[in-house]
């Protein structure tokens, strides 16, 4: 919401743009989603059947899978972007502007998806505080002011603002994995606690 509000300030070019390829990354996010999901369910079946080892190598499978997903998606954009996104735009400028825009925001097809299969396993472990709080720490300090600072500053091009999504993900990866070796060392996820 609060990109969008950003987007909509720069102008109806820039507006359009970034409402078409959020649109998109929504559709391109299916597959992290899903293994957000996924890791959820089987980690909980493992978890309760006290398996723990096998709880942890569906996250490191889940995030494998999405991490190369992510690699392989952002490649794909950077070369066809202009393709993808005039197939739904008509107006060079929009084009022009959403591929920027996409060439940035597309990376954080990579991070999102080790901070989505994170969250999925803590939740089937009852810790889904943790997810709340690297996403809510993701945005406040660096996707909304990231966005803002980059949109003002670089008031040309969309390619800046679509930085700060990644980098916030990145954010949300490295709390995970903290949040993960911490709670792993203690034995947390070795047996599900009711």
């Amino acid at each position: 919401m609060f990109i969008t509000v950003i987007a909509n300030h720069r102008g109806l070019v820039d507006a359009a743009a970034v409402g078409l390829v959020e649109k998109m990354i929504s559709f391109l996010f299916i597959v992290p989603s899903s293994m957000g999901a996924t890791v959820s369910a089987l980690t909980a079946q493992n978890a309760g059947a006290g398996k723990g080892d096998r709880a942890r190598q569906v996250l490191k499978d889940a995030m494998t899978i999405s991490v190369v997903y992510g690699c392989l998606i952002t490649a794909l954009m950077w070369l066809v972007a202009p393709a993808f996104i005039g197939f739904f735009a008509k107006d060079a400028a929009v084009v022009a502007a959403g591929t920027g825009y996409m060439h940035s925001y597309i990376f954080d097809a990579i991070f999102a998806g080790i901070h989505i299969c994170f969250s999925g396993f803590f939740a089937a472990y009852g810790k889904s505080y943790i997810g709340f709080a690297h996403n809510v720490l993701a945005v406040a300090l660096i996707r909304v002011p990231g966005a803002w600072l980059l949109s003002n500053a670089y008031s040309d091009t969309l390619f800046p603002m679509g930085i700060a999504s990644p980098c916030g993900s990145i954010l949300s990866a490295v709390i995970c994995v903290v949040a993960f070796t911490v709670l792993n060392r203690r034995g947390a996820f070795d047996k599900l606690v009711a």
